[in-house]
């Protein structure tokens, strides 16, 4: 039998869910994991009424004190989903005390925040997660796998881009819409996704920013009712009292990737009918490849190679064991499609073989890794701020 791993959650929210979810399925569907994640205990605030949501979800315990929870001889892993600016603190706890950590993206809510977190699990040797879980979608690892195998050759263009519409004038001012919670509004949520999977799909690290744009289109918002700060919902009808909003709604930039390769990113929450279009094209000498996360079963490939008079786009669907498309072998027959929440169960299968000394199927970021993508997310809106180029190397 598989060892218990005593998990830890530090927050509740939309990420809660997601986080709850993964560790109450993954060893149903993965067979044969090292370790066995056990819902120990979950932490939320006092208002958001912490009994309720461990019951719901299946956690042993729960708690309103953070600390207590981290510090625990009986917790193995700490996994925190907590608003950006509570990710440092919480991770740093969790170092001291000797435990491997978790937390979702981005990595902090700013580049000083997240260097600590970096130096501190350096220094303990820590073993370090972060959630981008985009990665573990079948078919965003396929397409890491296909550049890894060379089938696109020299990779000369990028082009990312990640847009929703929930960020309109009647959506209240949640704790995304404030820099001290969040940290950067549109581009800590959204570029920090694309420019994960942009490095992750590439194997290639970012060396200059240009061309930023960074604009906060609804400067004031409705100020929700007591008790929403810690989740994205919620909002008093009767209240009108407004508040600022000190983060962007967009943000774009171009970069150049230290191999050659050019790229853009594009990210919104005031794209109108695009509700969670997260997508990346690669174009290279051999090939090309594209995803939109929409349509997250397929990929679609074009092999350049091919005979002119039959070549053209391939849509792959990613659902095939057979076929060795990553993770699905956990999952459904073919075509059984997969859906949002798998990501984050592939993703808790990875950190379960990982804090067992075993491979992931694809790597997985730890705070090294992500404060990568945290300099590249500074570097943009330095860019934007002074309308210049901006080299990586200024930014540490």
């Amino acid at each position: 039998m598989a060892k218990a791993c005593n998990v830890a959650l530090i927050g509740q929210g939309f990420m809660g869910r997601t986080h709850s979810n993964a560790f109450l399925k993954v060893s149903k569907f993965f067979k044969g994991l090292p370790l066995d994640p056990v819902m120990h205990t979950s932490f939320g605030m006092k208002q958001e009424n912490p009994k309720v949501f461990a019951k719901h979800w299946g956690w042993r315990n729960y708690s309103d004190d953070w600390k207590a929870v981290v510090r625990s001889r009986d917790i193995d892993y700490v996994d925190i989903v907590t608003p950006n600016f509570m990710h440092m603190p919480v991770a740093m706890e969790a170092i001291r005390a000797g435990k491997p950590v978790g937390t979702e993206k981005p990595l902090a809510g700013t580049l000083k925040d997240a260097k600590k977190m970096v130096d501190a699990a350096k220094k303990a040797k820590a073993k370090t997660f972060v959630w981008y879980n985009y990665r573990r979608c079948p078919a965003v690892s396929l397409a890491h796998q296909l550049v890894k195998d060379g089938k696109i050759g020299r990779i000369f263009h990028v082009r990312c881009i990640y847009l929703q519409d929930w960020g309109g004038p009647d959506t209240p001012l949640l704790w995304r819409f404030q820099k001290k919670l969040a940290g950067s509004g549109a581009h800590g949520d959204l570029n920090a996704h694309i420019i994960d999977m942009a490095r992750f799909v590439t194997g290639d690290e970012i060396t200059e920013i240009s061309g930023a744009i960074a604009e906060t289109f609804i400067k004031e918002r409705t100020i929700p009712s007591v008790g929403a700060a810690g989740g994205i919902a919620g909002g008093s009808k009767g209240s009108r009292k407004k508040g600022k909003v000190d983060v962007d709604d967009a943000v774009l930039f171009l970069a150049r990737f230290k191999k050659g390769a050019v790229a853009s990113f594009e990210c919104s929450r005031l794209a109108m009918g695009y509700q969670n279009q997260n997508g990346i094209e690669v174009h290279g000498e051999k090939g090309s490849l594209r995803f939109r996360f929409e349509d997250m079963n397929y990929l679609e490939y074009l092999d350049y190679t091919a005979n002119p008079k039959t070549r053209g786009w391939t849509k792959i669907m990613c659902t095939s064991a057979a076929g060795g498309h990553p993770y699905v072998e956990a999952w459904w027959p073919d075509a059984h499609i997969l859906g949002y929440e798998h990501t984050f169960v592939n993703q808790a299968a990875d950190i379960m073989r990982v804090l067992a000394g075993k491979k992931p199927v694809v790597p997985i970021p730890d705070f090294a890794d992500a404060y990568e993508t945290q300099r590249v997310l500074e570097a943009a809106l330095v860019a934007a701020a002074k309308r210049r180029v901006v080299k990586m190397s200024e930014v540490k």
